[in-house]
């Protein structure tokens, strides 16, 4: 039953194109499964407006979520590609590999998936 809620998350949604701000989300049940999702808008004007919309459906699946940091995503769906980098001053700098992990299983046909540590 809690591998059937964990696996109603969507492990990405993020904004088809633009650059924007995202945060990197482990999703877990009472008896230790757990996953990370991928979650990023432009209208987001800070890292916690995106956890803060996300968390409470989370929650209402009788999941538990935590904010594992954020960043900045530039998307160009046109060019196929994903740039994952930054951090949030708030929820300090996701592990990028893991983003780009995630984000590279929910987008298959992007040839280039890349994460940088460099920038705000």
């Amino acid at each position: 039953m809690s591998q059937a809620k964990l696996d109603a998350v969507p492990p990405v949604d993020i904004d088809s194109d633009g650059k924007f701000k995202y945060v990197l989300i482990e999703v877990h049940t009472n008896d230790g499964k757990s996953k990370y999702i991928v979650r990023g808008y432009g209208w987001a004007g800070f890292h916690a407006d995106v956890y803060e919309r996300v968390a409470p459906g989370i929650e209402a699946l009788g999941l538990d979520c935590e904010c594992q940091g954020g960043g900045r995503i530039l998307h160009n769906s046109a060019e196929k590609s994903i740039l994952v980098y930054g951090y949030s001053l708030g929820y300090g700098k996701a592990d990028h590999s893991i983003t780009v992990k995630v984000l590279k299983e929910q987008f298959p046909d992007y040839p280039k998936i890349t994460f940088s540590d460099e920038g705000y």
